[in-house]
């Protein structure tokens, strides 16, 4: 079925969404459950304010590396609290490549729709690098209005992901919703956090 009007900010793809930062891993704790994961595509992100970074370093300088796709292992669950009028799915992080790296900026995040793909909107918070030890985890939030219209509303088939500072991207199922609903463009966007932005409780 098409779908018209499907701004959302909805289908206003937001051109050009990069990404900016994380916040400082102090080996986050909550972990919320994984539902899917990956395949890896193209994509597009650019860094963030430098923040205070832990763990330990790997460069000439005693900085750890970017963080590249292929050393992340990436994961989505559906984490939204009952009542909420705004949905939120936390995306996972976790290190793999058998080194420390650094993660610096928001993740690039776009929804696959069966009326085109939403680029999500940056939240504005300040973003951070942070060293993801190997073996460790982290987070960040993506929120998007819930459709309680009524309609069928503009059907979400899938989330690419793409990590700070990387090109290639991983596609997941989509673990929220099925459907986000169709506005004039005066809804509530579909935005990330930064790293960081969830986890922890948050």
């Amino acid at each position: 079925m098409r779908v018209n009007k499907l701004t959302l900010a909805t289908l206003a793809v937001v051109a050009g969404l990069s990404l900016t930062a994380c916040e400082n891993e102090e080996d986050i704790a909550a972990d919320p459950k994984p539902v899917t994961s990956s395949a890896a595509t193209g994509g597009d992100t650019d860094q963030g304010q430098e923040g205070t970074a832990t763990g330990t370093g790997s460069d000439e300088d005693g900085k750890a590396d970017d963080c590249r796709t292929d050393e992340l292992e990436v994961t989505a669950s559906d984490v939204t609290i009952e009542g909420d009028t705004v949905g939120t799915v936390a995306v996972e992080f976790t290190n793999g490549g058998g080194r420390d790296c650094t993660l610096t900026g928001y993740a690039g995040v776009d929804l696959k729709t069966n009326a085109g793909s939403l680029s999500a909107e940056r939240t504005g918070e300040k973003a951070h690098s942070v060293v993801l030890k190997d073996g460790k985890s982290v987070w960040f939030a993506v929120t998007y209005p819930v459709n309680d219209s009524g309609g069928s509303g503009a059907r979400v088939t899938g989330l690419v992901v793409t990590p700070p500072n990387e090109t290639k991207s991983v596609t997941l199922d989509w673990p929220g919703t099925a459907s986000l609903p169709v506005t004039d463009g005066s809804g509530t966007p579909v935005q990330v956090g930064p790293i960081g932005s969830a986890g922890q409780g948050g």
